[in-house]
């Protein structure tokens, strides 16, 4: 299925307000956009206003210079200048990337100078660009790595917990009593994200719910503990369950035997008027996969998609539960200010900042009617 030019764009839109300064061969590979395409759709956003465009690199409005030099990857520390401060993100992924340029620009209004690193999609890619961040003499890191799986979320714990500089984790919880249980972190509360989805479908009166989810990160895992937590305890829920939500949204670990269920053909099955899809991308295409099969949103099923990244950009607008992720990233760059501020051991004791998803309320959600037939 081709990617909507409105979803493309805001991917575009968010790696560079993320970033800054961009090569624009290099975003139409991170992006796996064509060249053509890319530079196509740089016009269009260059005409709209909404960045700015120069020889070969574009950056967000407002930056003095649209082409001003791409920031490197790494940089170490020059004579006469305070050490940079580590970002490590994974690679395509605009969810984080929005939690990204909350923290950029937290730093750069206090002067800090920041070296980004990149990610890929690998297993256990993280510890090299922090090892050579350390290399490079970074004096503070923030990090928010992708662990797909809870094996290799695990797998970092040791290494991550030693890394010997001030270290802030954002929208990821380690595990209580892991190692990393006692290093900063600055999350989304996804319970609660959850509940308000649940409590705005049961308030409409839709009694069978489905979570269609994926499965491959730990917000992912986090809402699918989550809805069943809340599900099963609230009385007015008669019937749930949790669903992978696309095939390749799991973790991809030996053993894995998740299956992808045709959603029309299971809310039929259960009866289910109400139904709670992560993330964005997957919840719109769900959403039109429905329609192909006569299940009408919001007259036949009610849709609450959780992220909105792009959920309002659909036909029909989802109602969407909003982790706070630019909040995350400026509240995750304070706590990192505040550790370096302080000489070391009298930084009092560690954080773990929890900020509250909010609900959007669109098209996607209505009272209900009647059942599926």
């Amino acid at each position: 299925m081709r990617e909507p030019v409105e979803l493309r764009r805001k991917r575009i839109l968010a790696v560079v307000h993320a970033r800054g300064a961009v090569k624009v061969s290099s975003l139409a590979t991170e992006l796996d956009v064509s060249a053509v395409t890319l530079r196509r759709d740089v016009e269009e956003l260059a005409r709209a206003g909404m960045l700015r465009r120069g020889h070969g690199v574009v950056g967000p409005v407002g930056e003095a210079g649209p082409t001003a030099s791409v920031p490197p990857a790494r940089s170490g520390e020059a004579a006469g200048e305070e050490a940079a401060i580590a970002l490590v993100v994974p690679e395509r992924h605009s969810y984080l990337y929005e939690t990204l340029h909350g923290a950029r620009t937290t730093l750069e209004a206090a002067g800090a100078r920041i070296a980004l690193h990149i990610a890929p999609q690998a297993a256990g890619a993280e510890r090299p660009q922090v090892e050579r961040a350390l290399a490079a003499g970074v004096r503070g890191l923030l990090i928010a790595p992708r662990w797909r799986s809870a094996a290799g979320e695990e797998a970092d714990y040791g290494w991550l917990a030693e890394v010997g500089v001030p270290t802030v984790l954002m929208e990821r919880r380690p595990r209580p009593g892991s190692a990393l249980h006692a290093v900063d972190a600055v999350c989304s509360d996804h319970w609660y994200g959850i509940h308000l989805a649940v409590d705005h479908l049961v308030s409409l009166g839709h009694r069978r719910l489905v979570l269609a989810a994926r499965n491959d990160s730990p917000t992912a895992r986090s809402l699918r503990a989550a809805f069943a937590d809340i599900a099963a305890a609230r009385p007015e829920v008669e019937d749930w369950s949790v669903v992978l939500s696309s095939p390749n949204a799991g973790p991809g670990e030996p053993g894995s035997r998740e299956e992808v269920p045709d959603l029309a053909a299971l809310l039929r099955e259960r009866g289910a008027t109400g139904a709670v899809l992560h993330g964005d991308e997957d919840a719109l295409m769900l959403v039109q996969r429905l329609a192909e099969s006569g299940i009408r949103v919001p007259r036949d099923c009610s849709v609450v998609a959780y992220d909105d990244v792009v959920a309002a950009l659909g036909s029909t607008a989802l109602t969407a539960v909003a982790p706070p992720r630019a909040e995350i990233g400026r509240a995750a760059a304070e706590l990192l200010l505040h550790r370096l501020a302080h000489p070391a051991g009298a930084s009092g004791p560690v954080r773990r900042t929890e900020l509250l998803p909010r609900l959007k309320v669109r098209g996607s959600t209505a009272e209900l009617l009647t059942p599926i037939n």
